[in-house]
């Protein structure tokens, strides 16, 4: 039973649940009033349903030809203006389960009220689309002023070292950049680490490529050479990790140790 809670005056919500789609189950949801609905049996389409104030559109996705897991979409609709505040319970029940794992994920904080959200949320596995793909750098941020990991860096997930996200960090944290309309600017995000990294691997394919000192260094190849040459993070004694992946970005350290430097 997973509960959350829906403040007053929001204005719709949705919740997203991935799962292997060789499990089955089924989904029961307890609205604050305790009225129960379901259990709702997987099936193609929309299914719709309406208690209190609130519509509720449930949809069963099916694996993409890119993915083998299943979404499973709830989308909250208020009737009148806002939802029935209060805390609502989602109910996961087995039917035939071989994997087991599953993750729900809501909407940015930007779109919904405070105090919205899951009752107890966990911070582990929270990187998103694109930075889940296999054969991208996923970059997480860390503070260079402090070496410490900057926690709105979105985590990965235990996993065989092979498949670890993120690859590596780079200085997330007061970036000085450039400012819209002109002069610079403070910023802070993992948008600010990734352009780090991505510089860095054109240095690479540059010194590599264009130089001809390695005229295959692309794809994989410029990953693994980062993720060898990334520096170790006070604070962390095993690497690769689902925070900062195999360290922090150095491009020195990242060369063949025969090259000429």
């Amino acid at each position: 039973m997973i509960p959350f809670a829906i403040q007053e005056r929001q204005t719709a919500i949705s919740v997203q649940i991935w799962k292997n789609y060789v499990d089955e189950m089924q989904i029961s949801l307890i609205t604050p009033s305790g009225v129960r609905i379901g259990p709702i049996q997987e099936m193609l389409g929309t299914q719709r349903f309406r208690v209190g104030q609130t519509e509720i559109l449930l949809y069963y996705g099916e694996p993409s030809p890119y993915s083998t897991n299943q979404e499973i979409f709830l989308n909250f609709l208020p009737q009148t203006d806002y939802l029935d505040a209060g805390i609502w319970r989602i109910v996961l029940i087995p039917e035939r389960i071989l994997d087991g794992s599953y993750e729900l994920w809501l909407p940015g904080r930007q779109v919904l009220n405070t105090g919205t959200g899951f009752l107890y949320p966990k911070n582990s596995a929270t990187i998103t689309i694109p930075s889940t793909a296999s054969r991208v750098i996923t970059v997480g941020a860390y503070d260079a002023r402090t070496f410490t990991y900057a926690d709105f860096s979105g985590q990965g997930r235990e996993a065989s070292p092979d498949r670890m996200k993120p690859d590596l960090a780079a200085p997330g944290v007061r970036i000085t950049t450039t400012a819209a309309g002109g002069g610079y600017a403070e910023m802070t995000g993992t948008s600010f680490a990734v352009p780090f990294v991505t510089g860095s691997a054109a240095l690479l394919m540059e010194w590599g490529i264009v130089n001809g000192n390695d005229p295959y260094l692309y794809g994989e190849k410029v990953k693994a050479y980062l993720r060898r040459g990334a520096r170790a993070l006070p604070g962390f004694t095993e690497y690769p990790n689902p925070q900062v992946g195999y360290g922090a970005l150095c491009v020195r350290d990242s060369l063949p140790v025969s090259s000429d430097r």
